[in-house]
């Protein structure tokens, strides 16, 4: 059986144990997207009715249309208004290669009550040592929001040849982060090569797992990266939800790990 079959075989059973249970377990999933990705068209995705029926009881999302369009302030006004229902939390996009954007920050925080923040920095044309990465996350700080810094979509191998974007360098990031000790920011779409060892050394530093991959990835995520500075993310639609819900179950996590990854890190990061 290829786990293509695998993941849609298991996804009714997933669902179905869910909700029999009577004290519905929580669930946030730090790493989702609403709308339409321009380079590839999925299957049926309706959030908050998809995500709901597997058992997630919060869902960060962004915006596939912050990855290409300018026009930043529609796109986070549409994400606020898609996500009316409670399960969803919406995650504006922010572009530091347009002007104005510290009022585009300003309107997450004041204008849609946003918490999070989410960044595509290859996409938008900048590095990590752009002085407006500092700026952004000093402003961050005085919001109190969350960034998010997706550091890649797709691997290079798959996108087409015409719109090519490598995965942001995250060399400049351990010093940033040491110099910016009151910022908080994720990772999302990282793997396992790019997690360097003085990253572990920030406490500043959260990630999720979706593209780690391997039998027993998380398992194996967190023998070098502290349990406490992981989150569930599935990166849905991109990738199915259900391999998300499998690396936990193939993962030997104990009672107190697994809560804190499928949950409780996310909340305090909000509390």
């Amino acid at each position: 059986m290829n786990r293509r079959t695998f993941l849609l075989s298991s996804s009714a059973a997933l669902a179905a144990s869910t909700l029999q249970a009577e004290d519905k377990p929580k669930l946030t999933d730090c790493h989702v997207y609403l709308g339409s990705y321009p380079f590839r068209q999925f299957g049926e995705f309706t959030a908050p009715m998809s995500l709901g029926k597997r058992g997630v009881t919060e869902a960060w999302a962004g915006a596939f249309e912050g990855l290409l369009r300018r026009d930043v302030a529609n796109v986070n006004r549409e994400l606020a208004q898609a996500c009316q229902s409670h399960l969803l939390r919406p995650c504006g996009t922010i572009n530091l290669s347009l002007p104005d954007w510290q009022d585009d920050v300003k309107r997450c925080a004041l204008v849609h009550g946003m918490r999070v923040i989410r960044l595509h920095p290859n996409y938008h044309g900048y590095d990590l040592n752009t002085p407006a990465f500092r700026e952004l996350l000093a402003l961050a700080v005085k919001h109190r929001l969350l960034v998010q810094l997706v550091v890649q979509m797709e691997d290079i191998r798959t996108q087409n040849p015409r719109v090519q974007v490598a995965p942001v360098d995250l060399k400049p990031l351990p010093a940033i982060m040491q110099e910016m000790k009151e910022a908080r920011l994720m990772l999302l779409n990282t793997n396992a090569t790019m997690l360097m060892r003085h990253l572990q050394e920030c406490p500043n530093v959260w990630v999720d797992f979706a593209m780690i991959e391997g039998v027993g990835g998380v398992e194996n995520l967190l023998k070098t990266w502290p349990v406490e500075r992981v989150v569930f993310g599935s990166f849905a639609p991109v990738f199915y939800w259900e391999s998300a819900r499998l690396k936990i179950q193939e993962s030997a996590l104990d009672a107190a790990q697994s809560a804190a990854v499928l949950w409780q890190n996310a909340a305090g990061l909000l509390a």
